[in-house]
């Protein structure tokens, strides 16, 4: 079972609706019980971290969590904030994070672009993964941080907004895109459906 986790701070509404769209079968996860029958775990992202970590840390998942995405390895997706939290650290409300990608997450710098970066932007797949992407993509963004991986070959895909800036990771089963594929038409559909069409690694 596909399992969407449901917090204060996301936005799992939309997340199910594409997923739905896409012939697929899920349910919303807003407890740790409710992740027994897991195949695959996606992680909306809407707002700031700490809401997003506090969110988290009131419902009990990210013992949880760890144990099912870090040790029985089930395709994990964290999307926009969702991806930012996976790193140790986030510079928006000087938060601490889950940690399980070595890296920070910074703030754009005012002075060289307006923030948030709000719509279309080209994305460039520099990995390869076992979800099909096509390198001349659009995208579509809203955020005002992004995610510097300590380690590049976490890096997925990069684009540019006042430079380059990682906008996917990949490490393992691990998945996180800074944009938003439920609002990225035909190519997020894509990428979703490939997503969920992973195995998990025995």
């Amino acid at each position: 079972m596909i399992r969407i986790i449901d917090y204060k701070a996301g936005n799992a509404p939309s997340v199910m609706h594409a997923v739905k769209h896409l012939g697929f079968e899920a349910k919303f996860a807003r407890q740790a019980k409710d992740f027994g029958d897991a195949t695959h775990i996606i992680l909306p992202g809407v707002g700031s971290a700490k809401a997003t970590m506090d969110s988290l840390m009131s419902m009990n998942l990210p013992t949880k969590l760890e144990k099912m995405v870090l040790k029985r390895k089930i395709p994990f997706l964290g999307i926009c904030v969702g991806m930012q939290i996976l790193f140790e650290y986030s510079q928006e409300d000087d938060v601490p994070c889950l940690g399980w990608l070595k890296g920070r997450v910074l703030k754009y710098d005012t002075n060289n672009v307006r923030v948030p970066q709000m719509g279309w932007n080209q994305v460039c797949f520099t990995k390869p993964t076992p979800i099909e992407t096509q390198q001349d993509d659009h995208y579509y963004f809203v955020n005002s941080y992004y995610a510097k991986p300590e380690d590049t070959a976490d890096i997925w895909a990069t684009s540019e907004y006042g430079g380059e800036f990682c906008a996917a990771i990949n490490q393992e089963n691990i998945y996180g895109t800074q944009f938003h594929v439920e609002k990225s038409g035909e190519a997020g559909l894509s990428l979703l459906k490939g997503f969920l069409s992973l195995e998990r690694d025995k």
